[in-house]
């Protein structure tokens, strides 16, 4: 293979995105927006919120990245309240779908109740297992009343960065209680040829120990079934290999989910009608 492996720069990890953007089955394009939610006591310290991103259009969904409520308000239906304005906010959106991942050490059955159902499981050699929920808004649910909501008499509002830092470190102490806090090895790299113009390019990452996950990996149409992904996605699984991880993960659509076949991964999950009329896959690799 005729081309050398060098580090991405963030102008060409940028193009890599909108490239992919441009593959994407999709009718109007639009980027994702990061939304904080919080609560806070009469005191104004936070007690509960979350981080979640809308993908309108394209998507027409929200991502639920973390959501925390601190164990001493826990079981007041505060946890419920921030969960309701997150849908209120995606159907404002017009998005009709919310995912999410939890644990089993964490609220798989909270999310249930509120008509949550899995499409993901991964079960990790330290014991426990991830999942990967989703809700269809416009799908008829019951909604979920919860039988303590003492904490009505707080209400919920949007926060900045420094309160998405509250609810993260929040998060992560509940967390390290069961699983170790990762370190996290970033992976972009690039393919060019002769000329030093850009072949193809990744942008991956790895948790020490844990597993890799490739975000990102694209190929000018030129230039594909050359072997030149294959050669990126070998990159990352070796970089995943020595920082000690057993496994990389990844996700596709149906439009690209074969190449991943072709290169050993396994299905662990699908994810129907995202975007709309089409299929979502979350799969993976042991290395």
């Amino acid at each position: 293979m005729d081309y050398a492996i060098e580090d991405l720069t963030k102008e060409e990890a940028a193009y890599i995105g909108e490239k992919i953007n441009e593959i994407v089955p999709h009718e109007v394009d639009a980027e994702a927006e990061e939304f904080v939610l919080k609560v806070e006591n009469e005191n104004g310290e936070i007690i509960g919120g979350c981080i979640a991103e809308a993908y309108e259009y394209r998507w027409a969904r929200v991502l639920l990245e973390e959501l925390w409520v601190d164990e001493r308000c826990r079981h007041q239906g505060i946890g419920s309240m921030i969960l309701r304005e997150v849908e209120r906010i995606a159907r404002e959106k017009g998005c009709r779908v919310v995912t999410l991942g939890t644990a089993s050490y964490m609220a798989r059955p909270f999310y249930e109740k509120h008509g949550y159902t899995v499409f993901t499981t991964l079960k990790k050699a330290n014991g426990h297992t991830d999942y990967s929920l989703v809700k269809y808004l416009d799908r008829d649910t019951p909604d979920y009343v919860p039988t303590n909501n003492g904490g009505a008499r707080f209400r919920v509002s949007f926060g900045n960065e420094d309160d998405a830092d509250a609810i993260e470190a929040g998060l992560d102490k509940y967390d390290e209680a069961y699983e170790p806090k990762y370190e996290r090895v970033g992976l972009t790299k690039k393919l060019v040829d002769r000329d030093g113009r850009l072949a193809a390019g990744m942008i991956a990452d790895v948790n020490k120990g844990a597993y890799g996950f490739v975000d990102a990996l694209f190929v000018e149409e030129p230039l594909r079934l050359r072997g030149l992904g294959t050669a990126l996605l070998k990159e990352a699984e070796d970089c995943a290999r020595e920082n000690g991880a057993s496994m990389i993960l990844t996700t596709a659509g149906d439009w690209n989910v074969d190449f991943f076949k072709k290169n050993g991964y396994l299905l662990r999950g699908e994810l129907e009608d995202v975007p709309k009329g089409h299929t979502c896959f979350e799969l993976y690799k042991m290395i």
